[in-house]
């Protein structure tokens, strides 16, 4: 289990059964290292760089009609 995880009370509700202590320190060891590996793989995708020239882009318009005003 990795270090980096912060450490805070864990409720577990056993609806059925009756596991034995090693049975639940089994499954806190399983859980916690799952968590463990599915937050060190989850990364925030960054997002595309705009350039200069696609951040001051502006729509294009129609062109202006030849019979005058």
């Amino acid at each position: 289990m990795t270090g980096d995880i912060p450490r805070e009370d864990i409720t577990i509700d056993v609806r059925r059964g009756n596991p034995t202590e090693e049975e639940l320190a089994a499954l806190i060891a399983v859980v916690s290292e799952a968590y463990a590996t599915e937050a060190a793989t989850a990364v925030v995708e960054e997002e595309p760089c705009r350039s200069a020239w696609a951040v001051s882009q502006r729509g294009l318009r129609t062109s202006l009609p030849r019979v005058g005003w």
